[in-house]
């Protein structure tokens, strides 16, 4: 249940159990937890001391970069992108969360496994599929040039970028946004319509407010996914930041200028984090029973269910079936050409194993740091919240080369190995997986631990038989989310992965970076066949 942004239960108020009795939290956080969250933050903050060691060797000629008028107007094209992508997303992913949880949407199981496969969609893919199927001469254009169209508008530079990063970001927040719906209690819900409230009133000012932490949760996985994208703004020709900074890498070979092009990417993460966390308010939303005892009742949609229908399937048929329709084309391509499958087996096999020890590890240590920065919320416990979503704001490529640095000079015995390509993934999205358990960790009331605890349980005994229980959900939506980010990464696999290691991802890079289409078309449909066996399953799984 939600209160009021003045209560500061249980942090402050709550020094004190019943018969004058010191809850645990009082006596500060366990050690465990605070070497977990600072080995976390260490191996995070790796690639930001590289880029420091970098931009410090450029001198001079580093602030000439940077306040040139051209560099105003690469840090514009990137906030604008980053603000106008979160928005989009948060519009979209919002209805459609409520209407697969609230309301008696037909095929609510099907629309949500549908709604979720995007997020399978590689960036790059995205951009190729909207220029086949949305550009000036592509399949849209040859359906209408029989009616006298000759050339479409251009989809490239902005519109085309936030178009793409929209289709195959929401799912973040439409992840985070439903999982936070499920949890939540209808206690509030029912008395503002026990007074009198209509559906709309009571969705604006009860159910909207709960739901503040699990947007601004998704929106920030988003905002900063968008600015460190580089696959769809290459490809749809919009200059920001990533694509500037490979400029710098692969062109000139200056990594002391793009180091300090990615502090900027540093700078402008660490902002987001500040008016992310200025969102929250100093509110806290629990669920009455630790995880709402009650569901609420399904909402009539009535005369509103074509519209609901038109809204859902117009997403399904842009983020979805457009994909699925151009990959066919090419497919059958591949097909009639003849071409040789024997190498997807293996490829697919490398995509899934190391994918799911990324989802895996990132659970196991989201976990420790998200109980920690919401149970002990202290001055000192925030920076390991900060550091987390500092990887998160840099690109792909800067973190590969800053481990590859790191591996080569400080631990070669660690250097082209699977530990630091799965390290490297994690630096990168383990945001995902704390953004989830972080959300369901703010809806279990805290009395139910301090309750195991008066009892004489260890606080570890209770977090193993109470608070993972009660955040299980969550904190496999944030496995699902870093299994298929992971699938789809690609600089951070090119450049850390053992010599004669190839995926799904760099096998589809690869191939059409040549213009082999036909020959990736058939990786790109198991790359989206792969990731949708584990969205399904995760979705049958729930009630």
């Amino acid at each position: 249940m939600a209160t009021s942004s003045k209560t500061t239960f249980p942090f402050s108020l709550s020094e004190t159990f019943r018969g004058g009795r010191r809850t645990y939290w009082s006596a500060g956080p366990p050690l465990l937890l605070v070497v977990v969250s600072s080995v976390v933050a260490i191996s995070i903050l790796l690639p930001l001391a590289y880029l420091l060691l970098r931009a410090a060797g450029a001198g001079d000629e580093l602030w000439r970069l940077l306040l040139r008028p051209r560099s105003a107007v690469i840090l514009f094209n990137s906030v604008a992108l980053a603000s106008a992508v979160t928005f989009s997303t948060i519009a979209i992913a919002v209805p459609l969360a409520w209407l697969v949880v609230r309301s008696d949407l037909p095929l609510r199981r099907l629309w949500t496994g549908l709604l979720i496969v995007p997020l399978a969609v590689p960036s790059y893919v995205g951009g190729f599929v909207l220029i086949g199927a949305l550009g000036p001469r592509g399949m849209l254009q040859r359906l209408l040039e029989p009616l006298g169209v000759e050339r479409l508008p251009e989809i490239y530079g902005f519109p085309g970028a936030w178009l793409a990063l929209t289709l195959f970001t929401y799912p973040y927040v439409f992840l985070v946004v439903r999982a936070a719906l499920q949890g939540m209690d209808r206690t509030l819900e029912e008395a503002s319509r026990s007074l009198g409230q209509s559906g709309w009133t009571t969705f604006w000012r009860v159910t909207l407010p709960q739901l503040r932490p699990a947007m601004a949760a998704g929106g920030l996985l988003v905002a900063l996914y968008t600015l460190s994208d580089f696959g769809a703004v290459s490809l749809l020709q919009f200059d920001t930041f990533t694509r500037v900074i490979y400029v710098h890498y692969q062109g000139s070979f200056d990594r002391h200028l793009a180091a300090g092009l990615a502090l900027v990417l540093v700078c402008m993460t660490l902002l987001i984090l500040v008016l992310e966390h200025w969102s929250r308010g100093r509110a806290h939303y629990h669920s009455g029973t630790g995880k709402g005892a009650r569901s609420p009742r399904r909402v009539s949609l009535g005369r509103w269910r074509l519209p609901a229908f038109l809204l859902c399937a117009s997403i399904v048929l842009f983020a979805l079936v457009m994909p699925a329709l151009t990959v066919s084309y090419w497919l059958l391509r591949s097909v009639a050409l003849t071409a040789n499958f024997s190498a997807l087996p293996g490829l697919a096999w490398n995509s899934l194993w190391v994918s799911a020890a990324a989802g895996i590890a990132a659970v196991v240590l989201a976990v420790p740091v998200a109980y920690l920065t919401v149970r002990f919320p202290r001055r000192l416990t925030k920076p390991f919240e900060y550091a987390i979503y500092l990887g998160y704001g840099l690109p792909g490529i800067v973190i590969a080369l800053s481990l590859v640095f790191f591996g080569a000079n400080v631990a070669p015995f660690i250097y082209q190995t699977f530990f630091l390509l799965i390290a490297a993934y994690l630096i990168r999205f383990l945001p995902q997986a704390y953004g989830n358990a972080r959300t369901s960790l703010l809806q279990v009331q805290p009395s139910l631990e301090e309750a195991s605890r008066s009892l004489g349980r260890s606080w570890h005994g209770t977090l193993r038989t109470i608070t993972l229980p009660l955040v299980r959900g969550g904190a496999t939506a944030g496995g699902i989310l870093v299994f298929v980010t992971t699938l789809k990464e690609l600089p951070i696999t090119l450049l850390l992965g053992p010599i004669g290691f190839k995926t799904l991802a760099t096998e589809v890079w690869s191939l059409t970076a040549e213009g082999f289409f036909a020959d990736a078309a058939p990786v790109i449909f198991v790359l989206l066949s792969v990731s949708l066996l584990p969205t399904l399953l995760f979705v049958g799984k729930e009630p």
